[in-house]
Formats: structure tokens, sequence, C-alpha cells
């Protein structure tokens, strides 16, 4: 059996909130993060990567995200974890841009009403952020409850997905 590595390619993105580190493989992005929330020393270690179609074509879409023209991804994924946070984070991925739900109405999603704080748990642990929004959970009561890039981060997220739905909301053509 020949045991192939796996190439890693990299593009940042500076953002209105940060900049974005974008990792990938040859057939998928596996992780998008915020470069000043990194804890993996070896992602740090980005001088060497270069950027691939994968990444520049991330950046594309994400830079349309963040200038309103596009919300949605079409981009293959591949986090890492176990089938519990992959159950999770497809779950995520069926929240409507612009929208929230509560962390027990995405376990009700996951068929596993009791799995609530497992849940977040999976939301914490997501490696590919704004992609699988995991921003969108909220806490029951409407607080905004942990985001690896930091509340801060959530709330400008979420003000700016709701501010762009009800600027479309408001626009008719006469």
């Amino acid at each position: 059996m020949e045991f192939i590595m796996k190439q890693s390619f990299f593009s940042a993105l500076p953002t209105p909130i940060g900049d974005l580190g974008i990792f990938a493989e040859n057939d998928a992005i596996y992780r998008v993060e915020f470069i000043d929330r990194v804890k993996e020393r070896d992602l740090m270690d980005t001088c060497s990567l270069k950027e691939n179609e994968l990444t520049l074509l991330a950046k594309k879409q994400l830079e349309q995200y963040f200038t309103g023209k596009a919300t949605v991804f079409n981009l293959p994924l591949a986090p890492q974890g176990t089938p519990f946070r992959q159950h999770a984070w497809q779950a995520l991925q069926q929240i409507p841009y612009g929208e929230t739900r509560y962390y027990s109405q995405q376990a009700e999603l996951m068929n596993n009403k009791k799995a609530v704080r497992a849940v977040g748990a999976a939301n914490g642990a997501n490696p590919i952020a704004i992609i699988i929004p995991c921003h969108r959970v909220i806490g029951k009561d409407g607080s905004l409850t942990g985001y690896a890039g930091g509340l801060d981060r959530k709330a400008w997220l979420l003000n700016f997905e709701q501010r762009l739905m009800q600027d479309k909301q408001g626009f008719t053509l006469n």
C-alpha cells in the first residue's frame, strides 16, 4: 500500500472583522478561521504554503459574502471531526442566511433533542467559520453564546446578515 502525503494550501483574506485563513488540500477546504484565533502552531507556518484554485475560490466567495453579493457558498468542504460533529456541522448548513436557531432547535434537527450541550460543543469545534455558519446559533433566551471567533464577531455577522436581508425585503420594483 502506497502512502500519499496530501499537500496543503493557504490563502489569507482581510475582512471587516479580522483576517481569515483559508486552508485546503487538493480537493476540499478543511479549515477557515480567524488568523488571530488559530490555535495549532503548525497551521501558523503558512509562509511555505501556496494558494490553489480552491483557496482562491473560497476567498472570492467570502469576499462576495462580505460585500453582500452572496448569501450561499458552493465549495467542497472536508471538516475533520467525529461523526456526531460532522452531523452537527451538516445541520448548521441548513440554517438560512439571515436567520438564527437555538441550540435545542439544532439538536431537534439532528433527531437528538437531548444533545443540546453536545451540539454546543460541536459548534464550538467547527473548523470552517462563516461557510459552516455556527454564528447563526444563539441561546434560547436570544443571547449570544460562545463563538470561536469571539462574541463581537458573532454579533457583527448576525447584524450584517439580518441588515442585508431587511434591505433586500424593503427593495421593491415599481
